[in-house]
């Protein structure tokens, strides 16, 4: 239905690009704050139809779709007031000294847009981290014009969301081309846009394979761009002795919902449950293996998906001293989609870097320890993750510090008492994690300080006041926080 953008076609997207961001670059905190209500606005009147269009596509659900165009026309309206509000400018000026020996000069700093940014649509967040999801959203509030790549899986929902940025744009008189719009289902379409040389970084969610082949072709170019990749978790849950006698039956439930929320296509599903073994650990695995053979999940968002599920979790299954939990995870071949809940002696985990791997599905394997010792050999074996979580009561936390410490260190959100799934948008958030969850874990791909990602600093020495930017004026025209030294 839709043809793969053509290496002329991505040229010339790319170059039109680059001349509205001479333009954009230079647009008010207000005009890209409008810009981004107004697109908002667009989306809801997309109505039924985006809905509709998005549930054939995907197979999501109509409530989970609504909460999601919901969610992101948040986005857009929230980043729209932090763009306003300019905390993210970092504005910081340092008056000069004249007295000083030598004497210091006037400078002043805060951030300016990069340029072209490259967004790449993800597959099971067909709204919030796709056409118009968060990348968009931040790199349209830095003063960047945006190039999409739509996702395959979901081309027409694109498109269509495609055209309600257009409309806003249109509606503000503003250049249409500070949004251009291409599909491309070939990997050579994503390699020609990331080795342009106008793009000036890419915003990507989705597998450790895709981020990792963007990343690469990035550091191929002469000048290399940042690549924001978040590309999964296994988010591991650390289980306490007393916290889990306090509430087994509760527990096993949050949990269990948690794994198979929107059929475990969250990258934040609990994939890893580290626990030390015991007649209480042993009753509390069966009881979640039980409770997840009772929930009834939908299909998986394409065949690929649920193929690469069906491999990964039976791979899993098959490797040394892992059993089988759930009623229906011995099964050959895994019927799919289902819960599927696994377990191994961490001695075994330890040895085998596989059973490290996500499972992107509903799945989680249990890992049985001797000994709290060995609950922090595994933590120490973990690989950067998007969030780690301490079931503990705080007397075991406090006794635990050392696994604690741990987990913080290769996370980007460090979880008490809670669950891992449902990422709120806010600015305390922080959704990327240390290498691989993402390839920079200083960045968050989610709340207003994710516009930071596709801005640079730039300091200016010396300045007459005309000339300054005005978020750096010394009147403070746009009446937004600064740092004054």
């Amino acid at each position: 239905m839709f043809s793969d953008a053509t290496t002329e076609q991505v040229n010339e997207a790319m170059m039109r690009s680059g001349k509205a961001f001479k333009a954009y670059s230079k647009s008010s905190l207000q005009q890209r704050a409008t810009l981004m209500r107004a697109i908002a606005d667009e989306i809801d009147a997309l109505g039924e139809e985006l809905i509709h269009v998005t549930m054939r596509e995907t197979n999501l659900p109509e409530p989970r779709l609504k909460g999601e165009k919901a969610r992101t026309m948040f986005q857009l309206k929230s980043y729209a007031d932090a763009c306003e509000k300019g905390d993210w400018l970092e504005a910081r000026i340092c008056t000069a000294v004249p007295d000083k020996v030598p004497a210091r000069p006037d400078i002043r700093k805060m951030l300016v847009p990069l340029g072209p940014v490259l967004v790449f649509g993800s597959s099971n967040f067909p709204y919030a981290y796709s056409t118009a999801g968060g990348d968009t959203a931040s790199a349209l509030a830095a003063g960047c014009t945006v190039v999409v790549k739509a996702h395959p899986a979901h081309p027409e929902t694109s498109e269509l969301v495609a055209g309600a940025i257009s409309r806003a744009i249109s509606k503000l008189d503003m250049p249409q081309d500070i949004f251009i719009h291409l599909h491309g289902a070939s990997h050579a379409v994503g390699e020609a846009l990331v080795k342009h040389p106008a793009a000036m970084a890419v915003g990507f969610t989705g597998s450790f394979t895709g981020g990792m082949a963007l990343f690469i072709w990035a550091n191929q170019r002469k000048v290399p761009i940042p690549v924001f990749a978040e590309m999964g978790s296994t988010n591991p849950v650390f289980l306490f002795e007393e916290k889990l006698s306090t509430d087994p039956a509760g527990i096993a439930k949050m949990i269990a919902e948690s794994i198979t929320l929107g059929v475990g296509q969250f990258c934040t599903n609990p994939g890893i449950i580290v626990g030390v073994d015991s007649a209480a650990m042993q009753a509390f695995v069966s009881l979640l293996g039980e409770k997840m053979d009772a929930i009834s999940v939908g299909k998986m968002l394409h065949p690929g998906i649920a193929a690469a599920f069906v491999n990964k979790a039976e791979a899993v299954l098959q490797q040394k001293g892992v059993s089988s939990v759930s009623a229906l995870s011995g099964q050959a071949p895994i019927p799919v989609p289902r819960p599927l809940l696994a377990s191994v002696p961490a001695a075994e985990f330890l040895e085998n870097p596989l059973l490290g791997e996500e499972v992107f599905g509903p799945f989680s394997l249990v890992v049985m320890c001797n000994n709290t010792n060995e609950m922090k050999a595994v933590a120490t074996a973990m690989e950067g993750q998007l969030t780690s979580t301490i079931m503990a009561t705080e007397n075991e936390a406090l006794g635990n510090m050392d696994i604690v410490d741990t987990l913080s260190g290769k996370c980007g959100r460090i979880i008490m008492n809670g669950v891992p799934t449902g990422v709120e948008v806010c600015l305390a958030m922080q959704h990327g994690g240390p290498f691989p969850a993402s390839t920079d874990s200083r960045f968050t791909s989610v709340g207003a300080d994710g516009i930071k990602r596709f801005a640079r600093p730039l300091s200016y020495q010396n300045y007459p006041d005309a000339l300054l930017p005005d978020a750096l004026k010394s009147e403070n025209p746009l009446m937004i926080n600064r740092v004054i030294e």
